[in-house]
């Protein structure tokens, strides 16, 4: 007889595309209006700059970052061109305001040569950090010191904590999507040991990865070397750091999810009262939530998520993007262990995780939207720069999958579909039915296989050949289950669907894991913007004295004037400043005092207050105004001609 399947509303398919849509269309705009945010840290200046020729010897080093970093009394290390250390290897915080720098004071008596200042580091967003420049005094020079070419985090640490990193969002999405499946879609999972299995391999997976990141942070951040992942006084420094506490706070949640593993296969699985098992449910699905969302927090609260703009928002909605990673991914895995290892599968367990997957997927693309917006900021950088294009290559890959995703639901349809017939079948027409059932292929227990291969001979049975010819049984009886679920066109097509969903999958975890660890498209572009302007800078002949003239009027008698400011080399560091105050007439004007201010409005540095002194004739100066980076500054002077007559006048003067 001919059965029609139930309505399943909309396509989940189309209304994720009309959310795109939407979403893609305020993504546009965000892009579009989007302020600078920090991620990995950068160098966006030092004093001496990279490929100075200064006079005469600095009495210290300092650079300045994007973003707050953790550095050591070897972070910053000046060499001179023998290779010997040039600097008193103690790192001084000169941080003030916004504005985050370092210093480091160097020995006197230094010799003329090229010197080469290297620096490493740990950027907020728990990713080392590293780079290396050179000055000279008096004038270039030969260098025993080579730049360093690899750059932090890298050789074989670098992989094995990559390695780690990428076992531990592996092992994260089966123990939660796992559970979650089970407590969702198909409770009778369970008691099916290869699900077990599965989730089981999770948590130790997870638990595994998290201790190795743990004895890998020494090195991973600091030497290098893989000796050093158990240097206890090491471990002892990265318990005191951010992402240490992280890691530990992983492993205590993970003492908490064994727990709730044990309870979900253990009493749930046997339970059989209907009313226990709905409260128990509940509570499990609670109790779970809870420890899967405090795990997840753990990488919020340590990477990228909790620098740059908007973290209280931003750390929330990296634990809600990794939730429904797991519930989808996870889930998906669980399925196919299902479709492939366990007896049977009831239609409406894939059914009800087809609804759970267009959930978490809705779910990925909103948070995802705006993660892409904190971190890329731009139509540029998302395809000009690394992390950009791994997120198209994850777009694409999560395209794919949305699309493999629906071939499964078609297939889960039809299942439904089959099973709907079935059951008429049985209801309609019993002695039908029954005649045209084939026999259920069952693996016997032990004491029917024994009785079985004891062929009927009772107790004087070669028990050698009885054992033999149970397992001849068993693997009968195993391959007729194979063949009887590979005869199964709808079952069969499901798998095949589901194993092309799980591939792609391998692959969006892996582009996932190196998106954690690659430069933001915001950071990338910023930093290449300042590394252009300082080759360009060093290409570029040497600037010559900055010159404004402005006019004031304090408003009292004998109150207007004009001032004449000159800056030089006008170049970012030390520089010269001259002021002359004439009065209309253009002669001479003596004040009493007179204040200047400069401030980098478009990177909000300032106002750096100077205050020059008094010469003659109406001539003020200042022989040290310190300049730390390039661009439009804002120069105001404040003339005061009497106790309370006084004007404050401003201009734009290009520096670098």
């Amino acid at each position: 007889m001919t059965t029609t399947a139930p309505r399943l509303g909309p396509s989940p398919v189309r209304l994720l595309l009309a959310a795109t849509v939407f979403l893609g269309t305020l993504l546009g705009a965000l892009l579009t209006a989007a302020s600078p945010a920090a991620a990995h840290a950068a160098l966006t200046g030092s004093n001496p700059k990279d490929g100075a020729v200064v006079a005469t010897a600095p009495t210290e080093v300092t650079l300045t970052f994007s973003e707050q970093i953790a550095m050591g009394n070897d972070s910053i290390r000046v060499l001179e061109p023998s290779g010997k250390r040039a600097d008193k290897a103690k790192i001084r915080d000169m941080s003030t305001g916004g504005k985050v720098g370092y210093g480091v004071d160097l020995l006197p008596g230094l010799p003329d040569g090229t010197y080469t200042v290297a620096w490493q580091a740990v950027s907020a967003d728990s990713h080392p950090v590293s780079g290396a420049f050179t000055f000279s005094i008096g004038a270039p020079s030969e260098t025993e010191v080579a730049l360093p070419d690899d750059e932090a985090g890298g050789g074989l640490v670098g992989l094995l904590y990559d390695i780690a990193r990428y076992a531990a969002y592996a092992g994260f999405v089966l123990l939660a999507g796992g559970a979650a499946f089970v407590l969702l879609c198909w409770q009778r999972a369970a008691s099916v040991r290869p699900v077990q299995r599965l989730v089981a391999y999770g948590w130790v997976t997870l638990t595994a990865s998290t201790l190795a990141m743990l004895l890998l942070r020494t090195p991973y951040t600091g030497s290098g070397k893989l000796a050093n992942a158990f240097d206890l006084s090491g471990l002892r420094d990265v318990l005191e750091t951010k992402t240490g506490a992280a890691l530990v706070s992983r492993l205590l949640l993970l003492g908490a999810a064994a727990l709730f593993i044990a309870v979900l296969f253990g009493a749930y699985a046997k339970r059989e009262d209907a009313t226990e098992k709905k409260d128990l449910t509940f509570g499990l699905a609670m109790g779970g939530t809870v420890v899967a969302a405090g795990v997840a927090a753990t990488w919020a609260l340590s990477e990228h998520a909790s620098t740059g703009i908007q973290p209280t928002v931003a750390m929330p909605v990296d634990v809600l993007h990794l939730l429904a990673v797991a519930g989808w991914l996870g889930g998906l895995a669980t399925l196919l262990t299902a479709l492939y290892r366990a007896p049977s599968i009831e239609p409406s367990a894939v059914h009800r995780f087809s609804r759970v997957a267009f959930i978490c997927v809705v779910t990925l693309t909103v948070t995802g939207l705006y993660q892409s917006w904190r971190q890329v900021g731009s139509w540029s950088a998302l395809t000009g720069t690394s992390y950009g294009q791994l997120l198209l290559a994850k777009v694409a890959l999560v395209v794919v999958m949305v699309g493999v995703a629906w071939v499964s639901r078609r297939w889960t349809a039809q299942l439904a579909e089959a099973k709907q017939a079935e059951q008429s079948v049985l209801t309609e027409e019993p002695e039908t039915a029954e005649a045209a059932e084939p026999a259920a292929v069952t693996v016997p227990d032990d004491s029917a296989t024994t009785a079985a291969g004891s062929g009927g001979q009772g107790e004087g049975a070669d028990p050698e050949r009885a054992a033999q010819l149970a397992r001849q049984q068993a693997a009968v009886a195993t391959a007729a289950k194979k063949k009887a679920r590979d005869a199964d066109p709808v079952r069969s097509g499901l798998r095949r669907s589901v194993l092309a969903e799980a591939a792609v999958a391998v692959a969006l975890l892996a582009v996932t894991t190196v998106l954690t660890s690659t430069e933001p498209g915001r950071t990338e572009e910023e930093a290449a913007r300042i590394t252009g302007s300082s080759a360009q800078g060093a290409d570029a002949p040497a600037p010559g004295p900055a010159e404004i003239t402005l006019p004031f009027d304090t408003g009292g008698r004998n109150g207007k004037g004009t001032v004449r400011l000159t800056l030089g080399p006008a170049s970012p560091g030390a520089n010269e400043m001259h002021l002359w105050l004439t009065d209309p007439a253009g002669k001479p004007m003596e004040v009493p005092e007179v204040k200047v201010s400069f401030t980098l409005v478009a990177k909000q540095i300032g106002p750096l207050p100077i205050r020059p002194d008094r010469l003659p004739a109406g001539h003020w100066s200042a022989a040290a105004v310190q300049i730390p980076m390039p661009g439009a500054w804002q120069v105001q002077v404040t003339v005061r001609t009497s106790d309370i007559d006084q004007a404050t006048i401003d201009k734009n003067v290009k520096i670098g």
